[in-house]
């Protein structure tokens, strides 16, 4: 590939993630990956502050859920808000596809990225909690609901990576959601 396609951030996440595969996420350089791509290490630079936040770079997925929290009716509840926001992001990672289980694996394999995993998804959850809040959602409300929408979203996109069966992750969120609904309904007899 030569300098001049297009693309160049996602060319170089593309190449680190077959990198990482290949030979370990340790024993791959920065230049290596720019090599890989096409491109020079100072246009690596340019797109990522290090060979770890190729991973976790972007914010599209949080501008993505923000925007649909915040757009959602305002008769919806806070969870359905929620619930509805995670679920729109499903097309985003099946496009992804084998990508995003690779990604997924090389993760669950190191434990500094795993590590990165969790602040993303803490960002996330602050960031659903401030959304909800300028939807009105009072506190503590709005980090209860923030935080079990990113939990679901962590437990159904791990199903998801980790079966080769058709279900979309589309359907693996309601799936989830769903479940989490179920166990958090008051099944208690009523008194008589």
């Amino acid at each position: 590939m030569g300098r001049w396609q297009p693309d160049a951030r996602g060319r170089l996440a593309l190449a680190a993630v077959d990198l990482y595969s290949e030979r370990g996420y340790d024993a791959t350089a920065v230049a290596q990956i720019a090599e890989r791509a096409g491109l020079t290490e100072r246009t690596f630079f340019r797109h990522y502050p290090g060979k770890r936040e190729v991973l976790f770079a972007g914010s599209e997925l949080q501008n993505r859920l923000v925007t649909n929290v915040r757009d959602a009716q305002l008769c919806t509840g806070p969870m359905d808000a929620v619930a509805r926001a995670l679920e729109a992001t499903g097309s985003f990672f099946e496009e992804l596809g084998p990508m995003a289980r690779a990604r997924q694996e090389l993760i669950d394999a190191n434990p500094e990225l795993h590590e990165r995993e969790l602040t993303k998804l803490a960002a996330l959850a602050a960031a659903l909690a401030d959304a909800l809040r300028a939807r009105g959602v009072g506190d503590p409300a709005a980090d209860l609901t923030a935080e079990a929408g990113v939990a679901v979203f962590k437990v159904a996109f791990n199903r998801w990576v980790h079966t080769d069966n058709a279900t979309t992750l589309t359907q693996t969120l309601r799936e989830t959601f769903a479940a989490l609904r179920h166990i958090t309904a008051d099944h208690a007899p009523s008194p008589r």
